[in-house]
């Protein structure tokens, strides 16, 4: 017992020196070379400290070997832009100008809802008042507004909250119902810009009646539909 216990403790000083070498980034800030190496850290220091027949170094031996070898990618990553590209990625954009990237979406293998959940944590609500929004290679999205000139005299305008009405194709039925949406309205706006169904990632609805229609592989636009339900949302 004696023998676990000074072993959990040695462990646990060499972990804590070891991740303090590698820096202070927090996980969400981490590369993905240096998440797997922290990951591994963890797996490989549990080995000697849970049996106490294991010799200490059998776990001390691949802490230190990887955390060398988070040193020396690190070190070449910075000197080499080749190299920390093969490491870390590149950004990408999952909204532009045109609307909301697709191709950009698959190459991340990311989904239409990933891509809401992401943009809601990030603050944002409404696609059509993002100019850009951009996946960097650690996971953090950045998002920027798009400029609205405004007039000095003009009143604040009404905050809308958009509801989802079509998500990869495919309707919510409950929120055509609840803004009093009819399809027929959806296929017309589709019919006029020769667009069908499986065309549209994402499509959503205003209070006011302004609606925002993202296709996969065409610029996204606004439209105003009929609805008969805003005061419901």
């Amino acid at each position: 017992m004696f023998v676990v216990f000074l072993k959990s403790i040695i462990t646990f000083l060499v972990v804590f020196f070891v991740i303090r070498l590698m820096g202070k980034r927090q996980i969400g800030e981490m590369q993905p070379f240096e998440l797997v190496i922290t990951l591994i850290i963890a797996e490989v220091a549990c080995i000697p400290m849970n049996d106490p027949y294991i010799p200490l170094y059998y776990g001390l031996i691949p802490i230190f070997t990887l955390a060398t070898l988070h040193i020396v990618l690190s070190f070449i990553s910075r000197k080499s832009v080749k190299v920390r590209k093969i490491l870390s990625g590149n950004s990408l954009i999952v909204i532009d100008k045109a609307g909301i990237n697709y191709e950009n979406m698959q190459k991340m293998n990311m989904n239409i809802d990933d891509l809401i959940e992401a943009v809601r944590t990030a603050g944002y609500v409404d696609f059509s008042q993002i100019a850009y929004a951009i996946f960097e290679t650690n996971g953090q999205l950045c998002v920027v507004e798009k400029e609205e000139q405004q007039d000095e005299e003009q009143k604040p305008q009404k905050t809308l909250l958009p509801l989802e009405l079509i998500v990869d194709g495919k309707y919510n039925s409950h929120n055509l119902a609840l803004s009093g949406t009819d399809q027929s309205e959806i296929l017309r706006v589709l019919d006029d810009n020769k667009l069908k169904l499986s065309d549209i990632l994402y499509a959503d609805v205003r209070q006011d009646g302004n609606a925002y229609f993202a296709p996969k592989r065409k610029p996204a636009f606004c439209c105003a539909i009929n609805i008969s339900g805003g005061e419901n949302w």
